[in-house]
């Protein structure tokens, strides 16, 4: 039976290839230095939305998530800007209590602004049915 001698080294191919390295004279090298982490982040994490209102046609089934917002911060812009990314056809509207706050202290652009495909940067284009204080009639005829 082989003995395995313990090493500093967490797989055979590593011990090769450092031993390949000490061949080497034309680099130096440090195994695993404690002061060589490099920091690095997953890409998201799972996270589950709610809508405020599910509404379902009786007519013809057609459904309509209603999120109701007094505040639609940034952070939360960017949640509905990746759902919908994610679920282009699920048909998210808003209800605000004022579409024309804007999105930030000194800020040009509003809640409405931004729905209406005239928001800034990634939110340039992407566009949302909004209404103010309660759900348009019309809406619920759908």
């Amino acid at each position: 039976m082989k003995k395995h001698l313990k090493s500093k080294y967490r797989s055979g191919l590593e011990e090769d290839i450092a031993k390949q390295l000490n061949r080497t004279k034309t680099v130096e090298y440090l195994y695993e230095p404690k002061e060589g982490k490099i920091p690095w982040f997953k890409p998201g994490s799972k996270h589950l939305y709610t809508p405020d209102f599910w509404i379902r046609n009786k007519s013809n089934g057609k459904i309509i998530c209603i999120e109701t917002k007094g505040i639609w911060d940034y952070e939360d812009r960017f949640k509905h800007l990746l759902i919908k990314r994610l679920y282009p056809d699920l048909d998210i509207r808003f209800v605000f209590t004022r579409s024309s706050t804007r999105t930030s202290k000194g800020a040009k652009q509003t809640y409405a602004d931004i729905c209406s495909g005239k928001g800034r940067g990634i939110f340039k284009g992407i566009t949302w049915k909004y209404a103010n204080k309660k759900i348009p009639e019309e809406w619920l005829k759908e």
